[in-house]
């Protein structure tokens, strides 16, 4: 009786229900087993995350840039590893990292039940791949996770809609999904689907400077998201990375961004990094979406709330 109370006081305290939260973190736990075991036998190195760094995404949204200072060094908290995982290319052919990102997101993603401040992404990368090659592996990816829960979990644990997706994943230009569905396509058409889909081609103006241009000068980049059907939005984000000196300086020129703040980079060019493609996905939102959950924070231990103070 006494455990019984104290479970309902720890309960009320944290708003999260017993059962609930420890059917989403051995989901979270599964998860992390299945994309290791995959990415494993495919002959993938599993490498170290990287928490602070004089160089991080710049990302294309309004974010605050936490930064520490640690004996005169200006160290920038990680919002995501894309730099770190084309810079690993030159030791790997190929590489993940269960990485923790920080990101301080404007309040307007408050409610969208889909973002946090801190989140995991599983990060990869390839030497020498296109973008269809990483592609390929997400969605295989997917399918191995998809069946283990399904075989784990009772079915009150898991999306109604959930179901092993039929391979390869639709394919949806990013300008034809904006002409037809206006602004908000991406939400639209996640609606709309019931299996998961990839938007390609996405112009330079929605993407950070770093991903490869289908041709020089194009604006239109060999990039992919996978967006989740049912109405949960994106899942993953990547794509292939300029990788050439002059390229890579001439793209952070375009996107009216400082030279200085990516001379690492730019240095690491200079004496040469391998053509590379990859992506990340959340492993926070794949609980959600696997469990059927309206708010990410819900399927997170000790969420960090877009504008909350939280333990």
């Amino acid at each position: 009786m006494q455990n019984m109370l104290l479970n309902e006081a720890i309960e009320k305290y944290y708003g999260l229900n017993r059962e609930d939260i420890y059917a989403s973190m051995k989901m979270n736990t599964i998860i992390r087993e299945e994309m290791k075991l995959f990415l494993d036998m495919d002959g993938f190195i599993e490498v170290n995350p990287v928490i602070i760094s004089p160089i991080s995404d710049p990302l294309n949204h309004p974010v605050q840039d936490p930064w520490i200072d640690y004996y005169g060094f200006r160290y920038r908290l990680t919002k995501s590893m894309i730099f770190h995982k084309q810079l690993s290319m030159v030791f790997f052919d190929k590489i993940f990292i269960f990485s923790p990102n920080i990101r301080v997101e404007p309040l307007d993603r408050k409610s969208t039940g889909r973002h946090l401040v801190e989140f995991t992404q599983l990060d990869l990368e390839v030497r020498n791949a296109k973008r269809e090659d990483v592609m390929e592996i997400a969605e295989k990816m997917i399918e191995k996770v998809v069946r283990r829960v399904m075989e784990e979990f009772d079915i009150k644990f898991l999306n109604p809609g959930l179901k092993v997706f039929k391979r390869p994943y639709r394919k949806i230009k990013y300008l034809d999904a904006k002409s037809e569905y206006g602004e908000d396509f991406e939400l639209k058409l996640s609606k709309e689907m019931d299996e998961p889909f990839w938007i390609i081609d996405i112009p330079l103006e929605a993407r950070e400077f770093y991903d490869k241009e289908t041709e020089p000068g194009s604006g239109i980049l060999r990039d992919m998201d996978l967006i989740y059907p049912l109405g949960y939005g994106e899942a993953i984000s990547g794509g292939e990375r300029e990788y050439q000196y002059e390229r890579i300086l001439e793209r952070i020129k375009r996107k009216g961004q400082n030279p200085e703040e990516f001379a690492l980079l730019l240095e690491a060019a200079k004496k040469g990094l391998y053509p590379s493609a990859g992506f990340g996905i959340g492993i926070e939102r794949f609980v959600r979406f696997l469990r059927g959950k309206e708010d990410i924070s819900s399927i997170t231990l000790f969420p960090k709330k877009i504008g909350e103070f939280t333990i």
